[in-house]
């Protein structure tokens, strides 16, 4: 619940209606795990101080979650304020109907000059859907700007979009942490690559976190003060077994941080749920503009102003597949204590790029993990749950937020599995989704999918 002094949310109110429409930076990070970071995890490895500034100086939303684990889904469900199925970008590296693309191009209209930085949309979409200055390079972020708002004349609000792509498999090596004194998650099998990966990962983590920190200071010195709208998310967890390309929670829920000084709550947490589809009619609600009525997403300025604690009862979120590596289509749907998923082909082995491909530094620790499980019951059961999923998976979130016990079959469940069972069907049937897929998938009865590195 959003914690504040008494009377505070009353003067947030009142500020939050007067005066121009905010300055807003918005710094999203690629494929970075909500609990890889210090101010959702305090006990866990993660060394991210400036995100921890944030939160200090901030709203941190604990219950903020993606359209879809994956980087094209996700981000073109940001820029639409649509679900992937009406977008058009289901699968990864599928093309959006760029008509959809049009929160730039809103936010143009309200008065906004938008600059991005980095990786925004997937590959180069994002100089189609109207920047007024567009910068792909994802190294030097800081370099990049530093210059542009060094040369800006612009006198218009400015959303400043910058885009880290450093949390994206395959991470460098790095000294910033030793992988023998790391905590590796009890979902995955403790062998000496995965350790290795984990230390590589996070040292990226770190790398972001910084940059996070100098992209404010520049910002801070070009407007002058601290008075603009700063958010950090992630655009889906990390690319991990049961993170990116599932819809556990590792994969679907997101850091989201944001920070606007007199106008936002500082040090304050909500359990609000909200979805990136909801972020577009946020920044134009707080901008005094119109929102779309023919989008998916709905303002939670309120939140951001403390007026609430409440915004979505349902978060559904889809996942359809990667190319030939990654053929699982899965849907979900989540309130604050359920989750129900449908495995769409659960006769099929779940893959992902990162066991299909295991490259050095990213899923190469399979090897290990296959070889432990000969012996380890522990590593046979991460590496069942891995590849063969039920039809269904029901969890109670509230007791088991690792979702590690399936419910599914639990009579003592039934009646909630079956109310969450029937929004997702609902939410399908109206949205036309028949879980299309763009290959065939690696069918059980036939043998597991020879590993790329194996060849």
């Amino acid at each position: 619940m959003v914690r504040l002094l008494l009377g505070f949310s009353f003067f947030v109110v009142i500020l939050a209606c007067e005066g121009a429409p905010p300055n807003i930076v918005l710094y999203i990070a690629d494929d970075h795990g909500r609990n890889d970071s210090s101010v959702y995890n305090p006990m866990g490895d993660a060394i991210t101080p400036q995100m921890a500034k944030l939160a200090a100086a901030g709203l941190t939303f604990n219950q903020a979650f993606v359209a879809s684990p994956a980087c094209g889904p996700s981000r073109s469900a940001l820029l639409s304020g649509m679900m992937p199925i009406r977008n058009g970008a289901e699968h990864n590296h599928e093309k959006p109907r760029l008509e959809t693309q049009t929160m730039i191009r809103h936010l143009k209209e309200a008065g906004y000059e938008v600059a991005a930085f980095g990786k925004v949309h997937h590959n180069k979409w994002i100089e189609s859907v109207g920047a007024d200055h567009v910068d792909p390079t994802r190294k030097d972020l800081e370099k990049s700007v530093q210059a542009y708002l060094d040369a800006r004349t612009d006198n218009r609000p400015l959303l400043l979009i910058v885009g880290d792509v450093r949390t994206h498999a395959p991470w460098h090596k790095h000294d910033t942490y030793d992988r023998t004194e790391l905590t590796v998650p009890s979902h995955w099998v403790d062998t000496p690559d995965t350790r290795q990966t984990w230390e590589n990962y996070l040292g990226e983590v770190t790398e972001v976190d910084t940059t996070i920190g100098n992209i404010d200071t520049i910002a801070r010195a070009h407007f002058g003060s601290d008075d603009f709208l700063s958010i950090y998310t992630s655009d889906h967890g990390h690319a991990l077994p049961f993170g990116k390309w599932n819809l556990y929670d590792w994969g679907t829920q997101v850091a989201f941080i944001a920070r606007w000084p007199g106008k936002i709550p500082a040090n304050a947490r909500t359990d609000a749920m909200v979805s990136w589809i909801d972020i577009f009619p946020t920044l134009l609600d707080l901008a005094d503009a119109d929102v779309p009525a023919d989008i998916d997403g709905r303002s939670f300025a309120s939140v951001l102003r403390g007026e609430t604690d409440q915004h979505r009862e349902l978060i559904f979120t889809t996942h359809s597949g990667d190319g030939k590596m990654n053929i699982y289509p899965i849907r979900a749907v989540r309130d604050q204590r359920f989750k129900y998923i449908r495995n769409i082909r659960f006769d099929a082995y779940h893959t992902t790029h990162t066991d299909i491909q295991r490259r050095p530094g990213h899923g190469a620790f399979f090897d290990e993990w296959e070889a432990a499980a000969v012996t380890d019951p522990h590593a046979r059961a991460v590496l069942q749950k891995y590849l063969r999923r039920p039809a269904v998976e029901f969890y109670d979130i509230g007791k088991d937020p690792g979702e590690t016990t399936n419910l599914a079959t639990d009579p003592a469940y039934a009646a909630d599995l079956a109310r969450m069972a029937q929004h997702l069907e609902t939410w399908m049937a109206n949205h036309g989704d028949n879980g299309r897929m763009q290959h065939q998938p690696y069918l059980l009865s036939e043998p597991y999918p020879e590993p790329v590195a194996a060849k």
